[in-house]
């Protein structure tokens, strides 16, 4: 079974800074653009930083300048590294491939406080 694994959320002061990484199980994950998702309360599902298979990256208005996203295709693992959070990027943060989602993970907690 094809497994996404989430970490590193927690809580954070505004200002501050979290790493977070997916690891994936697929081999499927190596060969596509994946990207990470968040979904606060309340709100849809949505991507905010994508990376093809050559590290082009693309990240979304809200994030852009702040959020980094890498990976590492030796170990099949994605990060995003977070700085200058704000409280409004509280959600649970999701990794899967862009364009067909595999069986969304359960996500990390990503809380940020004024």
């Amino acid at each position: 079974q094809v497994q996404l694994v989430e970490s590193g959320g927690g809580l954070v002061q505004a200002g501050g800074s979290l790493r977070l990484s997916c690891a994936a199980s697929t081999s499927a994950f190596r060969v596509n653009t994946v990207g990470w998702f968040r979904q606060a309360p309340g709100k849809q599902r949505e991507l905010v930083a994508r990376i093809s298979t050559n590290g082009i990256t693309t990240y979304a208005d809200s994030v852009k300048g702040r959020f980094t996203i890498s990976r590492d295709n030796n170990k099949n693992v994605l990060y995003l590294q977070m700085n200058s959070l704000k409280p409004e990027d509280t959600a649970v943060y999701y990794c899967n491939i862009v364009a067909y989602n595999l069986n969304w993970g359960q996500g990390t907690q990503v809380t940020v406080s004024t």
